[in-house]
């Protein structure tokens, strides 16, 4: 593969879409710091048929940003579609060259879009582009930052080396409220799978995306991700995350590049290795019956534990500011 740097492109526009049910109080500063970011951009608030006041509340925003270069849209669902319906329909909506996704219980850095776009502008080829992202409680307090893998501040990764990448955890892009993609990419897509609703349902669509073009990592933290009881992904059990990992897994598989194919072990490998992950999880959570039922199968596995004890040990590289595996250039 050759990796002469692109020309550099001009600035692109961005939209933010935000997808809300029954959360208006916190909605609100999700669509403040949309509002406030740097570069200026279009906002469209999807509302999945909430029963609350947010009605009321983005029609009186909406009143007074009906003007401008900040132009807030918002769209009511008339039925229930899920999270992943509302991202959709949200996305049908935009104008912008880019989405930046953002949950209600989220909020963005002011200089988030104009980092993303700058870095865009330099590496036209990106389809996606992800950042860090400090993860917060109900209260703003600060708990946690995502992982930056690499030292190197901004990179991006060839697209023939993504899958490769996803398929050994050596690439991850985040939560919706890390990730940008480019809206022409996503929408030759299926968009985002109503089937794993709020479960993985984003990873899922990153692996559809990355099929179009070059991956953006930046350093820096652009985004706010609320940890909190009330949170989506909450609400599903360790058997249903590892029965969607392997279905996510089972996708990127034979989207690896030929050439790299010979450096991937075989699925079985593959699976063993995610039935262990989860299984110890759950013996973290003191499920004992449970995690000894989803990993049994796995145990005797000892390629699928040396897959599992080099990637912790991967990841323990990148807190520490190690290189990352999967061919990165810095730019």
């Amino acid at each position: 593969m050759t990796h002469d740097r692109p020309p550099s492109a001009p600035c692109p526009s961005f939209t933010v879409v935000i997808t809300t049910y029954n959360r208006w109080e916190l909605l609100g500063r999700a669509v403040d710091s949309a509002l406030a970011q740097t570069q200026p951009c279009e906002v469209v608030v999807v509302d999945d048929g909430s029963t609350d006041h947010t009605a009321s509340y983005m029609q009186e925003r909406v009143a007074q940003h009906s003007q401008g270069d900040r132009p807030l849209r918002y769209h009511r669902n008339p039925t229930n579609q899920g999270h992943s319906g509302s991202v959709n329909t949200g996305v049908n909506l935009a104008q912008g060259d880019w989405i930046k996704f953002l949950d209600d219980d989220d909020y963005l850095d002011p200089a988030c879009v104009a980092t993303m776009a700058a870095a865009i502008v330099q590496h036209p080829q990106a389809v996606i582009c992800s950042g860090v992202a400090a993860q917060v409680n109900l209260q703003g307090a600060e708990q946690s930052r995502t992982l930056h893998p690499g030292p190197a501040p901004r990179f991006y990764i060839p697209q023939g080396y993504i899958h490769y990448g996803m398929l050994l955890e050596q690439i991850p892009f985040g939560t919706p409220v890390q990730v940008a993609v480019q809206r022409q990419a996503f929408q030759k897509t299926q968009g985002w799978e109503s089937s794993l609703d709020t479960n993985f349902d984003d990873i899922d669509s990153w692996v559809s995306v990355a099929q179009f073009g070059d991956a953006i990592f930046l350093g820096q933290c652009l985004a706010y991700r609320t940890l909190w009881p009330g949170g989506l992904n909450q609400r599903f059990s360790v058997g249903d995350r590892l029965q969607t990992h392997l279905r996510i897994k089972a996708k990127i598989y034979p989207l690896v590049a030929a050439e790299l194919q010979s450096q991937i072990p075989p699925f079985s490998v593959i699976e063993n290795y995610l039935r262990l992950h989860w299984s110890l999880v759950a013996f973290k959570g003191k499920q004992w019956g449970r995690g000894w039922r989803l990993g049994r199968s796995a145990w005797g596995d000892w390629a699928a534990w040396k897959l599992l004890w080099s990637l912790r040990w991967q990841r323990r590289g990148w807190a520490k500011g190690g290189a990352f595996p999967v061919e990165k250039i810095p730019f």
